[in-house]
């Protein structure tokens, strides 16, 4: 128990002098040193320490007695402390990497590749790679997944606001993922994300400005609990090609537009079916991925081929390009 306390930076007297109080409460500093075996002066000292990093308090009544703050909370406060500190330990070690991995990449090519193990680490670095981006993050979203796909968007909606700019194509099935078109991928939009969608995607994958990429590794269907990191060179280099010729076949995902009811406006209302139907969503994809039922998709798609004046899907994308709704 002891040991455990000095992990969290805790001395030897305070937490042994807590651990007593917990178990004692209601005890005076002298009935505190004599069970721990310490002078009254160092009992003494040890609560005041404790009561200032809020772990023990003096009784309500008799100010001379002692009490425990709940082990929970006076706990889990200095372990989130602790959390803290490694996090930003661990940003700095990133960091130093990357400007190790820099001045290296000439003379040593293997830096240029990286291999992480462990669900754990590959969201550490993922995080890292958010947090450090300059000016902007683009990926590739595709299932299968081996995390929540929202993990990152709190942390992505405040590097929104700081400037960097996202762009994500999406997989169509990414799309078709059950009430995530919804309630992830087009709030993201709104938020100032910038998505768009494609048929197939070649792989998934998250790039940080042009200094780094992470890539999952998958055998056929299979998403192995590992991923590559391509720091700069050739590679990355393709990489960023590869990106921006997929982003400019892909198909824009827009944010609708509501009404003051809350009734979406019939163009918006349009230009996200138009957008599916342009990714070469089947019908059952649409209506998983905006929460319609088969009859509500296939009523609202028979009234946009009337507006457009379309008998077939292929003129329907025509016709919505002519009037600047894709």
């Amino acid at each position: 128990m002891l040991d455990s306390f000095g992990v969290l930076g805790l001395g030897g007297p305070d937490g042994q002098l807590y651990a007593a109080l917990v178990v004692s409460p209601q005890s005076t500093a002298e009935e505190l040193a004599e069970q721990c075996g310490l002078t009254l002066e160092q009992g003494r000292a040890a609560l005041d320490r404790l009561a200032e990093q809020g772990m023990a308090t003096r009784a309500p009544v008799d100010r001379e007695r002692y009490l425990a703050v709940a082990p929970d909370v006076a706990i889990g406060t200095l372990i989130g402390h602790r959390e803290a500190q490694l996090r930003s330990a661990r940003a700095e070690m990133h960091r130093l990497m990357d400007a190790f991995r820099e001045a290296s990449r000439f003379t040593d090519p293997a830096h240029s590749v990286e291999v992480l193990t462990g669900g754990e680490a590959i969201a550490q670095r993922l995080e890292h790679l958010i947090e450090t981006a300059e000016y902007q993050v683009r990926g590739f979203d595709c299932p299968p997944y081996i995390q929540d796909p929202v993990a990152n968007l709190p942390r992505q909606r405040q590097r929104l606001k700081a400037g960097v700019r996202f762009r994500t194509v999406f997989d169509k099935e990414a799309v078709a993922w059950p009430g995530r078109l919804e309630k992830e991928i087009l709030v993201g939009v709104a938020d100032g994300e910038e998505a768009r969608v494609r048929p197939v995607l070649p792989m998934k994958m998250m790039m940080a400005d042009d200094r780094m990429a992470i890539i999952p590794i998958s055998v056929g269907d299979a998403v192995l609990d590992a991923a590559y990191v391509i720091h700069p060179s050739a590679l990355l280099q393709a990489l960023d090609g590869l990106f921006e010729a997929e982003w400019e076949r892909a198909v824009p995902l827009q944010t609708a537009i509501g009404h003051g009811d809350g009734e979406l406006e019939p163009e918006a209302d349009h230009r996200k079916l138009l957008g599916l139907l342009a990714a070469g969503l089947t019908d059952e994809s649409i209506a998983r991925s905006l929460g319609w039922s088969a009859r509500t998709t296939q009523r609202r798609l028979q009234s946009l081929m009337r507006e457009l004046g379309a008998t077939t899907r292929f003129q329907a994308g025509m016709a919505a390009r002519e009037r600047g709704w894709l």
